[in-house]
């Protein structure tokens, strides 16, 4: 999606109806596989071997350099051919910190110099691998790390959020501003003295916190801190080694690796899961890749013209269904996990990869830890050459195994579209929407009384269970929450824009499945209308810690939404019969007027009924409540589990744009 929005829409439309997906024949078909899991550089003090799978190269070299950067090869081996397309050398001494780079000649033509696409280590920029002792990279006790226990992948509460954002801003009261070890450090504080970085994420009560991507990527000149680049990180360059622009030196390959091991680590024993974003759809550069540097086409799709396959609107996309191109992301995605104890995957574009594959990889990850959350975008950014019956997207969700997407159809349902971004969505008082955002509240699930017809994208449902729906109205890409609502409210006044941007994620924090905060949300984050801010400077980016002092309303509300979730495990059903058999929406007359009851102390809940009433209205409206004695927890300005006030068995009147939470027992 974050593709999409530097074409402009009649281009995009020019795009869709005159390309014609069809993929070549496959001229890879007749490429060795390589059966064993020993790609890449294996270290050890007595020996590093090294080896890559170039199987049409005539001759590949081995450079070694002191450096990752400047100087000449203190030595040049030539690698001797193996089996199955692959070529090695072992060098018997100890090659510990030493850089390298490996050139293939093929067809006659040297390629570039570059590391190996399975690299575990690189020094500045990238351009040269490192041999690498992992184990001297280790913080001191991380062979004790303990991951904080999760039960459901419903009770996860992600929150989004940058490395640079989350610090960078000179009202952070953080040392190591835009770095990994800025979301490691404690007490910090703003200068109005609220809590800042780490814990006020702790503050905010999620469960993980979801890394932009973290890997070695391709915008930034770790060469020069001091020009303050930015970029969000959607450009592979290396994607076995953590980002250099976030580490405290660039030019050592161990420390990015120790420093991003401490964020994990720091993390977990703070009661925090960690997901890592990841970009195997598209590589930041084409014909100079390294992929291409060693299997010059194999990685990627082809038109049957034999251009590039574009499905992610970034000029390639790699092919994930070829076995080599499978095999490295599943090796990828396992060595992230043992490596650095991730918990889990964020797949962009993930309509871009195949099932197969991201079923396999699924099956891996599960293996080694069946917790693991792997979540990802269920479309893709344009026509892609691979068949819509094998793509990873939303209708085909029902055939990924453990895999959740993103939930447009909600998103859009509380705000509007994302292609107009004027449009007016449930929060605004759009009354069509209304159906959008019920279908949302059942996590996409197959459920009775949800009209299908009137669902804004889905026109049937498309999880089978609740945990495969990321339910979130706001993320990285587009414009703020808070920035959306103003754009699509311009005439508004900001006590409105605020009682919307409460409902929004009101709606969001006790829908069923998966829930999913972006940073800053809590805060009315603002990006001046900057949208794309992929590249944007810090001065869009930052998140700025004065807000919190000037919306501390808007984050206690937040805090108590995420508290009542995390309290109360009816809004985190764990399958669909439980959903169908325990929420039931009761008609309100009012299109924009949408309440549900959740009985029968559904999933253990210690509050045998729940009612929720969501008023998309800009004016109150009142309404009657099912028998029983019935106690406010939560109304537009505050959330009290004990009961705000007794209500008893009468009519109610709700503001306008609100949402309320009541129980009975």
């Amino acid at each position: 999606m974050k593709y999409l929005k530097i074409l402009s829409p009649l281009v995009f439309i020019i795009m869709l109806i005159s390309f014609k997906p069809v993929q070549k024949a496959d001229l890879f078909d007749d490429y060795p596989i390589y059966t064993g899991h020993d790609l890449g550089v294996n270290y050890s003090p007595q020996k590093t071997v090294f080896k890559v799978w170039a199987p049409k190269a005539s001759e590949v070299k081995l450079r070694l350099y002191d450096a990752g950067n400047g100087g000449e090869a203190i030595n040049t081996i030539n690698l001797e051919k193996g089996s199955q397309g692959t070529w090695q050398v072992t060098i018997s001494k100890d090659l510990k910190n030493k850089y390298y780079t490996f050139q293939v000649m093929q067809d006659g033509k040297w390629l570039l110099e570059c590391p190996d696409i399975y690299a575990k280590a690189v020094g500045v920029n990238g351009m040269r691998g490192m041999v690498a002792d992992l184990n001297s990279t280790n913080p001191a006790n991380w062979e004790n790390d303990k991951k904080p226990t999760q039960k459901s992948f419903t009770d996860i509460i992600l929150y989004e959020l940058h490395i640079r954002d989350i610090s960078v801003s000179p009202n952070s009261g953080i040392q190591h501003k835009g770095k990994f070890l800025g979301l490691t450090e404690t007490g910090t504080k703003s200068p109005d003295g609220e809590p800042t970085g780490l814990d006020h994420i702790k503050q905010l009560g999620v469960t993980h916190v979801h890394l932009l991507p973290c890997f070695d990527f391709n915008s930034i000149d770790e060469t020069k801190p001091e020009a303050n680049q930015y970029n969000w990180g959607y450009d592979p360059l290396n994607y076995n080694v953590p980002e250099g622009s976030y580490s405290t030196n660039p030019y050592d390959g161990n420390v990015r690796i120790k420093e991003f091991k401490t964020v994990v680590q720091t993390l977990h024993k703070n009661g925090l899961r960690v997901i890592l974003d990841v970009v195997y759809n598209h590589t930041s550069d084409t014909k100079g890749s390294n992929f291409n540097q060693f299997a010059p086409g194999y990685f990627y799709r082809h038109n049957a013209d034999g251009s590039y396959s574009n499905g992610t609107g970034c000029g390639n996309e790699v092919a994930s269904e070829r076995a080599m191109v499978r095999k490295f992301m599943i090796e990828s995605v396992v060595y992230w996990a043992k490596e650095y104890h991730l918990d889990g995957f964020r797949f962009d574009l993930m309509g871009t990869h195949d099932i197969e594959t991201m079923n396999q990889i699924s099956a891996s990850l599960h293996k080694i830890d069946p917790t693991i959350f792997i979540y990802g975008e269920g479309w893709t950014a344009g026509r892609s050459a691979l068949p819509d019956t094998l793509q990873a997207v939303k209708k085909n969700v029902s055939k990924l195994h453990e895999i959740a997407v993103f939930s447009d159809d909600i998103r859009d349902g509380i705000k509007g579209g994302w292609s107009d971004i004027k449009e007016k969505g449930f929060v605004s008082g759009a009354a069509d929407k209304a159906e959008s955002v019920k279908f949302g509240i059942v996590a996409s699930t197959p459920n009775p009384q949800i009209n299908y017809k009137l669902v804004n994208y889905s026109k049937a449902p498309w999880a089978a269970e609740p945990f495969q729906t990321i339910t979130y109205v706001s993320c990285h890409d587009d414009n703020t929450l808070f920035d959306r609502l103003k754009i699509s409210n311009p005439t508004a006044s900001e006590e409105d824009l605020i009682k919307m941007d409460k409902l929004s994620n009101a709606i969001v924090l006790t829908s069923q499945g998966v829930s999913f905060l972006h940073v800053g949300a809590e805060l009315l984050r603002t990006k001046q209308g900057i949208a794309n801010s992929f590249n944007s400077p810090d001065s869009i980016n930052q998140i700025d810690w004065s807000r919190k002092t000037k919306y501390k309303a808007v984050f206690d509300y937040y805090k108590g939404l995420v508290d009542l979730r995390k309290n109360h495990p009816a809004f985190r059903m764990t399958t669909t019969e439980m959903i169908v058999q325990n929420l039931k929406f009761l008609e309100t007359g009012e299109p924009a007027l949408i309440c549900y009851q959740i009985s029968n102390n559904a999933n253990g809940d210690k509050w045998k009924n729940i009612l929720v009433i969501l008023n998309g209205n800009t004016s109150q409206k009142t309404i009657k409540l099912p028998g029983g004695n019935w106690t406010l927890a939560a109304d537009e300005n505050s959330i009290n589990e004990k009961g705000i006030k007794a209500i008893g068995s009468e009519n109610i009147t709700l503001p306008g744009t609100a949402a309320y939470v009541l129980y009975s027992n």
